[in-house]
Formats: C-alpha cells, sequence, structure tokens
C-alpha cells in the first residue's frame, strides 16, 4: 500500500466527486451510481457456480458444466483457460453450447485475464487482441460477459484513473462489435482495483452505458472496503456477485484466495452485506468462487458443488 502522505497515489478532486459523490448527477448515459431503498420482498436470489471452485479436480469443461447442473444451479460462470483447452482439442463451440443449452444452465459471465489495463502499450494492445479473441468465444457459446480484473497490474498502482478509465472504455467498445460486455473486477490483492472508490470512478470515467462492476465478498474484505458503500450503487450496473466467505485468522493483510470458506462458515458480515446489496437494487446473479484446496481433497466435484449451494441458501433464511 503507498502512504496516504504521497500526493500522487490519491484520487484527485475530480476522481473524488465522482467515486464519493456517488448519490450525485451521475455523467450523462452511465448506470452505476444511484441510491435506491431496500426492496419490501427478496426476490428468490439467482445462484450460479463460478468453475473456478472445481479448478483442483482439473474437470474438463464439460464436466464441470455436468456438476454444476447435477448440484441444481441456474448458471454458470466459466473460466477462459478451460474454454482455450477445449478448442485447442479440436472440439465445436456450437456443439457446446448445445450442450449447455440442455443443462438448462445459462452462461452467465467467463473469467479470463487478459492485460488491458496496463501502461505499458504493446502488452496492453495484446491484451485488447486476446480479449478480442476471448469475446469471439464466448459470443458463440452465448455468453454475455467477461471479467476485466487488473491482470499484470496488481503491485505498483496506476495513479491516472482517467486513463484506467479510458483504457476501460477501449474494451466496453470492443464488446459492442463482439457482443459480449467486459465487467470491472473488484480485486483486493491489486493496488489499482481493490478499493471500491477506485473501481467505480474507473467505471465513470469510462463514460459508456454498459459500464458495469463484479464485486466479491472476499475481494472486498481483502481490500479494506466497508460493505455498507455497496448499498450506494446502482444495483443494475452488478450483474454478477462473488459470494464466498474468510475466516478471521489469516488477517486480511495477509489471507489469500486459497482461504476463501463456504459462505456462513467464516467471519463476513452477511448481516451487512445483504441489505447493502437490497439498498442498491441489486437484481443480478451471486455466484459461489472458492479455491480452498481442503475442500477438493475431502470431497468429490459433485458434493462441493452442492455443499457450496446449500450454503449460499442458507445465508437468505
Amino acid at each position: 500500500m503507498t502512504s496516504n502522505n504521497n500526493t500522487t497515489s490519491q484520487l484527485t478532486r475530480r476522481e473524488m466527486i465522482l467515486a464519493a459523490g456517488l448519490a450525485l448527477s451521475p455523467l450523462s448515459g452511465m448506470q452505476v451510481i444511484a441510491v435506491q431503498a431496500p426492496s419490501a420482498v427478496r426476490k428468490k436470489p439467482c445462484f450460479a457456480l463460478n468453475t473456478g471452485t472445481l479448478l483442483g479436480y482439473n474437470l474438463s469443461i464439460e464436466e464441470e458444466i455436468a456438476v454444476t447442473a447435477q448440484a441444481g444451479y441456474d448458471g454458470i460462470e466459466i473460466w477462459i483457460m478451460r474454454l482455450q483447452k477445449y478448442i485447442d482439442e479440436g472440439k465445436s463451440l456450437a456443439d457446446l453450447k448445445k450442450r449447455i443449452d440442455d443443462s438448462g444452465l445459462t452462461v452467465e459471465n467467463a473469467i479470463g485475464f487478459a492485460s488491458w489495463i496496463v501502461d505499458d502499450d504493446a502488452a496492453r494492445a495484446r491484451g485488447l487482441e486476446q480479449m478480442k479473441r476471448e469475446m469471439g468465444w464466448l459470443a458463440q457459446i452465448g455468453c454475455p460477459r467477461i471479467a476485466a480484473p487488473a491482470s499484470g497490474a496488481t503491485g505498483k498502482r496506476i495513479d491516472d484513473l482517467e486513463a484506467c478509465g479510458k483504457r476501460y472504455r477501449a474494451i466496453l467498445e470492443l464488446g459492442d462489435r463482439e457482443g459480449v460486455t467486459p465487467i470491472l473486477e473488484q480485486w483486493g490483492g491489486s493496488a489499482t482495483l481493490q478499493k471500491l472508490p477506485d473501481v467505480v470512478a474507473i467505471a465513470m470515467l469510462a463514460e459508456h452505458p454498459k459500464a458495469a462492476l463484479l464485486l466479491d465478498a472476499y475481494h472486498h474484505y481483502k481490500g479494506g472496503n466497508s460493505y455498507v458503500g455497496i448499498g450506494l450503487l446502482n444495483g443494475r450496473a452488478m450483474p454478477v456477485f462473488h459470494i464466498n466467505d474468510y475466516p478471521a485468522d489469516p488477517p486480511r493483510e495477509t489471507i489469500a484466495d486459497k482461504d476463501r470458506v463456504f459462505p456462513g462458515d467464516g467471519i463476513c458480515p452477511f448481516d451487512v452485506l445483504l441489505p447493502a446489496l437490497d439498498a442498491a437494487g441489486f437484481d443480478g446473479v451471486f455466484s459461489l468462487e472458492l479455491f480452498n484446496q481442503d475442500y477438493v481433497r475431502n470431497f468429490k466435484p459433485l458434493e462441493l458443488a452442492k455443499i457450496g449451494l446449500e450454503k449460499m441458501r442458507a445465508i437468505f433464511v
């Protein structure tokens, strides 16, 4: 983390107004910010499985789809690395789409790691080519979104948030052409996308009507954010929310992805988080994303998926 005394690492006055004055007039055409009252009745949540939860089993994408459907999820988030392997094996994307459709699942999002936000022009150009290629695949299987995390920019903070906003706009415009929307993913371990105000500012500075956020309970905690702030957002700009939990030990400063636990088994204040999402008018998909190798060792894939769904449902009771 950069010291608070380093003024070059702080938001500019304009960015502070955009990120902190969330309930004020949004930029023209934007949908990111608006305060909404909590709904009186919560609709039945839609649950998806992020197949990162199954990575430790080294399943094929076809097997991941089967496990997700058999466990009873509504949707699935696929990983580009699994899709790439499927394509490299010479298999048909049309066949994969039919398999997904026949399973009754909806593909909600894909997890990729293109370096679209980095300062290096050549690396960023390669990242855009990678994202274009991946969007082309996703469009063929009916996946409407792809995650846009801070790949390649996790260490040194990118201070110029306006530049980040323009870079996000570039991949949003790419998504307009390819038919797949990139959603800005908060990363608790990234110096640039760990703080919610920074993530919101970048989305707003993109000045694009499809700008959207992908938040995550673990990453929100890892980045040192308050869950209350989520209530200031516009839920229509959050199509997917990653649900997971985390223990008190290791502490926040050293906790890692592998330490995530089932929802309700850790210290995540769901009694604060869920009302905040309600206040934002969140109407998207809750997707389970875990990387706990103890679970992989102790449970079979379908068993892990079923337990995860039960645990997710339980926090809404």
